[in-house]
């Protein structure tokens, strides 16, 4: 009986100092539904570049300026969905967990993903604007991956495996400018899914078991 109170207490001191310390409230389902979200998206951009092509391979006379709105417009809806559906999931688990969504550990997560993410943002326009298109996708990929990496110190460490692999496809991506869409689809819309549903079972359920 005194090694499990002991146990106990060590526990309950663990999951003290790791909320004081880590936002835990990050919902494994938003994961998942970003990546359907990106899959969704991508399709859609397939067909606006592929519907009358005769090849899948990258094509720069595909490209012009109303093709380039879709496009944006496409990726911008998904960006809102993804970020909505994630506050929406993590204030819910928070919510269910007795936890504040807003306390200090979900803002130096914040502050420290943010700067990384503004850059891309920053350096994807630059990109868009003088039409070096093929590299947009890596570049996406490369600065959502250092943003998760940087912020995944106040989270789930798994937040920074996925971070290190969307490093790895933009890097593999920029060597095939071609193909910027299906590594595109593979970070933003596959590997979200299967983080989400890894962190779902890992601590969504874990957590609704206790």
């Amino acid at each position: 009986m005194e090694n499990k109170d002991v146990y106990a207490e060590l526990s309950s001191i663990r999951n003290i100092m790791e909320r004081s310390t880590r936002f835990i409230s990050l919902s494994g389902l938003s994961g998942v539904m970003a990546g359907l979200y990106a899959l969704i998206g991508a399709g859609l951009a397939y067909k606006l570049l592929y519907a009358d092509a005769e090849t899948s391979l990258y094509r720069t006379d595909t490209y012009n300026h109303d093709l380039n709105f879709k496009l944006f417009i496409i990726a911008l809806v998904v960006l809102v969905l993804s970020i909505s559906t994630g506050i929406w999931l993590t204030i819910r688990k928070a919510q269910r967990k007795g936890q504040s969504i807003w306390n200090q550990s979900s803002r130096a997560l914040l502050k420290s993903g943010l700067l990384p993410l503004l850059i891309g943002g920053c350096f994807v326009l630059i990109l868009l604007y003088q039409g070096h298109y093929g590299i947009i996708a890596p570049g996406c990929l490369i600065f959502y991956g250092l943003a998760l990496v940087a912020a995944s110190q106040y989270t789930f460490g798994d937040v920074k495996w996925l971070g290190l692999s969307e490093i790895a496809l933009g890097l593999l991506a920029t060597f095939l400018p071609g193909y910027g869409l299906a590594f595109w689809t593979l970070g933003f819309g596959v590997l979200h899914i299967l983080y989400g549903t890894i962190m779902h079972f890992k601590y969504d359920r874990e957590n609704s078991s206790h």
